[in-house]
């Protein structure tokens, strides 16, 4: 039985939910993969707390979080102010994983930081934060492959979907002549809503009910997050080194209901596209736009809570891939695959 130890920067909706999933299955990946997955050490925006001897309960730290309280409160090991950087620079871990918010108007932090500080100390660093990849993609490789260790982000790009595996992994040798993708959930959402006849104000409230839209929605709605997943694709798969100003970006927030009903009656449906299309240099022209799909198109009949990505290959066809994410565990779930694509 091998021992990994876990330090987990992020105790939000998906870092609560991949500690639940950590007890949920710690049996499992023992009996499967000979693994015992030792969660040491956590932070989220008030504190942390740091047990390399017994570790942290993951059910204890999500009933302090449900409850409003902070990591910091964890009994005996929990300590206020003792932020992030403090705990990846010190903690005695294999993996950091790497769960805290986008934040890319501050320089994606704390997030590119604690990342850096956790290569550089010779952990593997498994993240969904976008933020990081989008401003410091090759020189993060870079990082990891001087101190011999893995960056994994399989969660970066259209929840818990694998499109980054699929690209990376099963595309090799091909060229990408097209890839498509409609990598985030909300906006889809919030179009379908618009073209059943609700308004602005009541689509954006019930994609709030349902978890799928947070705060203002700017991020998701003007194109910010659909054109930062694309950006990674285009890293990551595309092998073009590219950044958000490299994209062409337009979000729904100017979208008229009419054009969403009447593309509806027309059996079209409206999804917000990003699209890499190759050029006759080599080259890769990157957007992101509503579009109306027809129902012929791979990604024309994606529910409202699904997200998809097809890739248009040289020698391997067209391959499409999909997935109904109804709650945010397949996104979280995406660090345990990570973890286990290093050491299983």
């Amino acid at each position: 039985m091998q021992q990994v130890r876990l330090v987990l920067v992020g105790l939000g909706n998906l870092g609560r939910r991949l500690c639940q999933i950590l007890h949920d299955k710690r049996e499992h990946i023992r009996e499967r993969y000979g693994l015992d997955l030792v969660l040491i050490g956590a932070a989220d925006s008030r504190g942390a707390a740091y047990d390399p001897v017994n570790g942290l309960d993951p059910e204890q730290v999500v009933a302090l979080k449900t409850s409003g309280a902070s990591i910091a409160d964890y009994p005996d090991v929990g300590k206020k102010a003792w932020l992030a950087a403090a705990l990846v620079a010190t903690a005695q871990a294999d993996v950091l994983l790497e769960a805290s918010p986008v934040n890319l108007d501050a320089g994606a932090e704390p997030g590119l930081s604690s990342i850096r500080t956790a290569l550089r100390r010779g952990m593997h660093v498994v993240t969904p934060n976008k933020g990081p990849l989008v401003l410091a993609y090759t020189e993060l490789h870079e990082l990891a492959a001087s101190h011999d260790v893995q960056l994994r982000f399989d969660g970066t790009v259209a929840g818990g979907l694998p499109a980054l595996y699929i690209g990376q992994r099963d595309l090799r040798g091909a060229v990408v002549g097209r890839l498509q993708a409609v990598p985030n959930l909300c906006t889809g959402y919030v179009m379908d809503m618009l073209a059943d006849g609700l308004t602005w104000e009541q689509a954006t409230d019930r994609a709030r009910e349902e978890g799928v839209l947070e705060g203002d929605g700017s991020w998701d709605l003007e194109g910010w997050d659909a054109a930062a997943k694309l950006v990674i694709l285009a890293n990551a798969v595309l092998g073009v080194s590219t950044r958000m100003d490299g994209v062409s970006r337009t979000g729904i927030t100017d979208l008229d209901a009419e054009s969403l009903q009447a593309a509806q009656e027309r059996g079209e449906r409206y999804r917000l596209l990003a699209e890499a299309n190759r050029d006759a240099d080599g080259g890769y022209a990157l957007s992101v736009a509503p579009v109306p799909l027809s129902s012929d198109h791979p990604l024309g009949c994606l529910g409202r809570k699904q997200m998809g990505v097809v890739y248009e290959t040289d020698i391997y066809g067209t391959i499409t891939a999909i997935i109904d994410e109804p709650s945010l565990i397949p996104s979280a779930a995406t660090m345990l695959r990570d973890v286990l694509d290093i050491y299983a």
